[in-house]
């Protein structure tokens, strides 16, 4: 039944292969050794390698049909690590030792000549611990704390909706109208702080005002900054309105992927706890034992030898998990909006969510799992090699080795760009989606590094506007209902901090739908086809835009 209504959604061939050759990749010529015979033919004369023939590339589409699973040894490996912090992670739990967090009770006994519990020894703290939870309960400030957050995360939902439709119908008008703010509200906070901590005793004793000149003039100048970057980009900023307006466009024809995402998240955050939990268990792994110093015994707390090579592996694997699943996300994002892309109709494809959810945690999850590992690893020697430039180490050699690891994690990036969005569209596997990509986009002259940072950029201050205003919303509904007095300003800013994250996590969705878009357009300019108009009037700017001026980042490539 699935697969008659998946059938029913297909508009074009399933097929990612040349009819002539089932095994050869996209992009490639069969080779003579086909399983499946043809009829002689005269060998064309050699050509540049680099020249591909169009009609090798007509089949490109969203796969429909069944997919082999890809990169399966970094799936084993990823699951070879969740299944060694799980399995040590229970027997931490069963062979833990319960007098970890009484040490203090035990004392050296020369008899046995170990350590023995003192039963007249009572735990006080533990009482006292609890009064200090208790009250900390039933005090104005963290009432007042949860509540905020709590209806800050409810209303987060229909902001987010509202964003959207908002950038969908009136993209022009949003950006336009926010644009002065990016510069008013950092104004008006950095001038608020000034006077309110010069009137205040407790505050201008604290910061002198020599301090107080010093963060006004360089919030001012980060502001400057803002300037410079809103005048060096004006000539883009018009396409790159044009540009959310599609994103939006497509993503809201596709509003179950605001359930799925954050569900994922979810399911993110419930994996971590399960293992923080195996975390602060094997903590207890040990026993109590005699120490002697200065001729004294003392009773102390001896971990297991086992611990902190556990640590090491739970921490290894959360951080890949993390990447792994940021790359999920991307993928089951770029699977469905492909599919909408590709349905000759406007209306949404049946069960796409579902299809690509299907794909990226069967197929495709070996090909995830290497590029969330790649990212990873990127991430990592990123910050070992900022750690050093910290440092300063003196030589030439120690040079040389930073200019060749950002090189090296340069062309990382760049392989792993647009890499996910292709594989959730054929099903290739990472290394074949990451040559397919770039061939693709080569042959027909767009970006090999596209990054629309204008579009970024803009969501991200649209976005610390609408914070803010709701900010000072909430700042001013505590000054009038509560008596926190300076503490409404801490509760303001976690609402504000809470807030921003929900809309940049909705920012990220969309950058990722603005990729894919890019993508299926790279796609539909290779096959000679348009389905969707109004995509083809505005990314069909692109190249233009990126050659007209010569002021464009050297980082972007065109070729």
């Amino acid at each position: 039944m699935g697969s008659t209504e998946e059938d029913t959604t297909t508009s074009k061939p399933t097929s990612l292969y040349d009819a002539a050759s089932s095994t050869e990749p996209l992009l490639f010529k069969p080779t003579t050794g086909s399983a499946y015979p043809s009829p002689p033919i005269e060998e064309p004369p050699q050509s540049d390698p680099s020249e591909s023939d169009p009609t090798q590339s007509l089949q490109i589409s969203f796969n429909y049909g069944p997919r082999p699973f890809k990169d399966l040894p970094f799936l084993i490996l990823f699951l070879l690590f969740v299944l060694c912090t799980f399995a040590f992670g229970i027997f931490s739990i069963f062979h833990r030792n319960d007098n970890y967090s009484n040490v203090s009770a035990f004392t050296y006994d020369s008899n046995s000549t170990s350590c023995v519990q003192d039963t007249s020894f009572l735990s006080s703290q533990l009482w006292v611990s609890e009064t200090s939870f208790f009250a900390l309960s039933s005090s104005s400030l963290w009432t007042y704390l949860v509540w905020t957050l709590v209806i800050t995360l409810v209303l987060s939902v229909p902001i987010c909706l509202l964003l959207l439709l908002l950038l969908k119908h009136y993209t022009k008008q949003i950006v336009y109208v926010l644009l002065p703010f990016f510069i008013i509200m950092p104004v008006f906070f950095d001038v608020y702080w000034f006077v309110a901590c010069t009137l205040s005793s407790s505050c201008s004793d604290a910061f002198p005002l020599v301090y107080r000149i010093l963060v006004l003039v360089f919030i001012l100048l980060i502001v400057g900054v803002i300037v410079w970057i809103i005048v060096a980009n004006w000539h883009r900023i018009e396409l790159t309105v044009r540009i959310i307006g599609v994103a939006s466009d497509a993503l809201s024809r596709n509003l179950g992927l605001f359930l799925v995402i954050p569900l994922l998240t979810v399911g993110l955050l419930a994996y971590y706890a399960s293992i923080v939990v195996f975390l602060v268990f094997s903590r207890f792994n040990g026993k109590i034992v005699a120490k002697e110093s200065n001729g004294e015994y003392t009773c102390v707390w001896k971990q297991d030898s086992w611990v902190p090579a556990y640590f090491t592996l739970a921490i290894l694997t959360m951080l890949w998990s993390l990447t792994s699943m940021v790359e999920a996300q991307v993928y089951v994002t770029s699977g469905t909006i492909a599919q909408w892309y590709f349905s000759k109709d406007d209306t949404k494809p049946h069960r796409s969510i579902r299809r690509s959810l299907r794909n990226a945690f069967g197929p495709s999850s070996g090909t995830i799992c290497l590029s969330g590992l790649l990212v990873f690893v990127v991430r990592v020697v990123r910050a070992a090699v900022d750690s050093a430039r910290e440092e300063d180490v003196p030589g030439i050699v120690n040079l040389v080795l930073r200019c060749c690891v950002n090189a090296l994690m340069s062309a990382i990036d760049f392989l792993n760009k647009f890499t996910i969005n292709f594989a959730a569209i054929t099903g290739e596997a990472y290394c074949t989606s990451a040559r397919m990509t770039y061939e693709l986009l080569r042959r027909n002259l767009l970006s090999a590094v596209f990054v629309e940072t204008v579009s970024t950029r803009l969501l991200a201050g649209v976005i610390f506007v609408l914070s803010s205003v709701y900010a000072i919303a909430v700042c001013a509904i505590l000054k009038g209902v509560s008596d926190l007095g300076v503490n409404m300003y801490t509760v303001a800013a976690l609402a504000w901090v809470l807030l921003i994250l929900v809309l940049g996590f909705f920012v990220h969705v969309l950058d990722n739908v603005i990729d894919t878009v890019y993508i299926c357009y790279a796609i539909d300019k290779d096959r000679g086809e348009v389905y969707k108009h109004e995509v083809h009037d505005v990314y069909f700017q692109l190249p233009i835009s990126r050659n007209s001026r010569s002021s464009y980042p050297s980082r972007t490539l065109d070729v």
